[in-house]
C-alpha cells in the first residue's frame, strides 16, 4: 500500500537482534528482527500515530459496519487470535493498508468507490493477508539483513514532515517525487500475490465470492485509466496516483495472476452468500466525498479554508496537494512548487521573530510587502538546518485572517528549477487571501449520496452534478467508467451533491 511513513520508536525497531518464528501461513520456521510481542508493540504505537495523521471518521455506525466485516473475516484467517483493529479513516485519499499486529485502515476515499460489502472485504482481507504473513516483520529482516536499519520497514509509504516551519526547507527534495510526499515503499511481488491468495481464501471463508478481488483490482484500474485520459486532455504527463494500487504491481499479468487465483479459490464452494451491495450503499450514503470543509477543500485551480478563512490559487498546469500539515502546489514537471504551512504559536509573534526563531534565518535579504491587504515579509537567503548547516531558502510570512501567520516556501529540487518557477510562485503567492463571500459560497463541501437510477442514465445525474467532468467521474464512482452493465432503471447508484 502507500502509506505515510510513521516514526517508530527506534530503541525496539533498530535491535539487530534476530530470533526464529514459525511463519502462521506457511508453517515454515523463519528468521526474523520482528516477533510477534514487537508486532503488537510497534502496531499499538504506531496506531495512535496513524490517527493523529489521518484523523479517524466521525461516525460511530459506519466505523461499526467496518469493524464487523473485518473482524467477520479475520476470524477465519490464520491469525484469529490477534485481537484485531479496523478503522475507517477521514481521508479522501483512495488507499487502505496495514501496521503489524492487527492494525487495517481503510479511508473514506477508497470506500466511495467499493461497488458493494464484498468489495469492501475484498480490500481489507488483502490487508489481512499481509498481517497474517507477516510481511511486514519480512520486510524488516531483509533491511535489517542489508545494513539500512528498520525504521521504515515495519510501515510504509511516504511522509510530508510534520515537524513545523523550521524543517520546511527539506521538503524541497521532496517536491520532485511529485506532491512533496516522500518516498514509496512497495512489498515485493510475491508478498503482494501472496495477499491476494490470502484475502481470496479469506474472502469465500466468511462466504463472500472471491471473484471480488478481481472486481475491485477492475475498479481502482479505472482509476488509473480515468487520471491518464485527464492529464492527456489537460496537456501533462500521466503519473501515478494517489490511491491503493500506486504502491502495486499493475501490469495486465498481475491481474491475470489474481483471476487464476480467485478462479481457483471459488472452486472449494458451489455458491456464496449475496455481495451486500444494497446494504453497503445504504453504509455509506452521506459520507464526505473529496475534502472535508475542516480540511479545507479544493476546486479546480481554486483552494479555500474555511475555518482558516483564507484561499488561494495555482498557476495554470499546476497541481494542488492537500497534505494534513502543509498545502502544495506543484508545478506540471514536478520539481518545484509553494509549500504553504501555518506557523505555529511558538514561533514567534512578529515577522521578524518568526524569521529568526521559527526559520533559522542567517543571512539574506529581507523585503516588506503587503498582499491582499495583508502584511507580508518576503525572505532570501540561508537558515541554519538542526545540524547547524547553512541551507538556501526564499519564503514569504503573511498575517492573515485572525492575526494566524503563514509560511510560503518556495521549494524545488534544483536551483535553475527554482528559477523557472520564479514568475509561478509569486503568481501564486499573490492570490493568498481573505476568503470572500464568493470564496464560501464555492467552498461548500460535498457528499456521497445514494438515488435511484433515473431513465436518462448517467447523462441526467451529471447536469446536476457538482463535479468536474460529471458524467465520467460518476460512472467511476460507479464502477462503469471502463465499460460494464448499465444500472437498472431504478436501482441504487452513488452521486455526489
Amino acid at each position: 500500500m502507500q502509506h505515510r511513513l510513521i516514526p517508530l520508536a527506534l530503541a525496539t525497531l533498530l535491535c539487530a537482534c534476530t530470533t526464529t518464528v514459525e511463519n502462521p501461513v506457511t508453517g515454515k520456521a523463519e528468521r526474523t528482527v520482528m516477533d510477534e510481542r514487537s508486532e503488537l508493540a510497534e502496531g499499538r504505537k504506531a496506531h495512535q500515530q496513524v490517527l493523529a495523521e489521518y484523523g479517524e471518521l466521525k461516525d460511530a455506525k459506519l466505523q461499526a459496519y467496518v469493524s464487523e466485516i473485518g473482524k467477520r473475516l479475520a476470524q477465519h484467517s490464520h491469525r484469529a487470535n490477534l485481537e484485531w483493529h479496523f478503522t475507517a479513516l477521514d481521508s479522501a485519499e483512495v488507499n487502505a493498508f496495514a501496521l503489524p499486529g492487527g492494525y487495517v485502515y481503510v479511508t473514506r476515499g477508497i470506500m466511495a468507490y467499493m461497488e458493494s460489502e464484498a468489495d469492501l472485504a475484498g480490500v481489507m482481507g488483502h490487508e489481512i493477508g499481509h498481517v497474517t504473513a507477516r510481511h511486514s516483520a519480512q520486510r524488516a529482516t531483509r533491511q535489517q539483513t542489508a545494513g539500512i536499519g528498520v525504521l521504515a520497514a515495519a510501515i510504509l509509504g511516504a511522509v510530508l514532515e510534520s515537524r513545523g516551519i523550521g524543517g520546511a526547507g527539506d521538503l524541497a527534495q521532496q517536491v520532485s517525487q511529485g506532491v512533496a510526499a516522500g518516498y514509496v515503499a512497495k512489498y515485493s511481488r510475491e508478498q503482494e500475490l501472496q495477499a491476494d491468495k490470502l484475502g481470496a481464501e479469506y474472502l469465500a471463508r466468511a462466504n463472500y465470492d472471491p471473484h471480488n478481488m478481481v472486481d475491485v483490482i477492475n475498479v481502482l484500474r479505472n482509476q488509473e485509466r480515468f487520471a491518464a485520459e485527464q492529464a492527456r486532455a489537460e496537456g501533462r504527463g500521466a503519473k501515478d496516483g494517489e490511491h491503493w494500487l500506486a504502491s502495486h504491481p499493475t501490469n495486465e499479468q498481475r491481474l491475470r495472476d489474481i483471476t487464476e487465483i480467485v478462479q481457483q479459490v471459488r472452486q472449494q464452494r458451489a455458491s456464496y452468500g449475496d455481495d451486500g451491495r444494497n446494504r453497503y450503499l445504504q453504509a455509506v450514503n452521506g459520507l464526505a466525498y473529496g475534502e472535508t470543509r475542516e480540511q479545507g477543500v479544493t476546486r479546480g485551480r481554486n483552494f479555500f479554508h474555511e475555518p482558516l478563512g483564507i484561499a488561494l490559487m495555482a498557476p495554470a498546469g499546476w497541481k494542488i496537494h492537500n497534505q494534513p500539515d502543509a498545502l502544495v502546489l506543484v508545478n506540471g514537471e514536478g520539481n518545484a512548487g509553494l509549500i504553504v504551512k501555518l506557523v505555529p504559536p511558538q514561533a514567534g509573534s512578529t515577522h521578524e521573530d518568526i524569521l529568526r526563531n521559527g526559520v533559522k534565518a542567517q543571512q539574506g535579504r529581507t523585503e516588506r510587502l503587503t498582499i491582499n491587504g495583508m502584511p507580508a515579509t518576503h525572505f532570501s537567503g540561508t537558515r541554519q538546518t538542526e545540524r547547524g548547516q547553512a541551507q538556501p531558502i526564499e519564503l514569504t510570512v503573511v498575517t492573515g485572517p485572525q492575526s494566524r501567520h503563514y509560511a510560503l516556501i518556495y521549494a524545488a529540487d534544483e536551483a535553475p528549477a527554482l528559477q523557472r518557477s520564479l514568475r509561478q510562485l509569486k503568481e501564486a503567492e499573490s492570490s493568498f487571501r481573505a476568503m470572500s463571500d464568493a470564496d464560501r459560497t464555492a467552498a461548500r463541501p460535498w457528499t456521497l449520496r445514494a438515488v435511484p437510477y433515473p431513465g436518462g442514465g448517467f447523462r441526467e445525474l451529471a447536469q446536476r452534478s457538482p463535479l468536474p467532468n460529471a458524467e465520467a467521474q460518476l460512472r467511476l464512482l460507479n464502477g462503469v467508467y471502463g465499460g460494464g452493465s448499465e444500472p437498472r432503471a431504478g436501482q441504487l447508484v452513488k452521486v455526489v451533491e
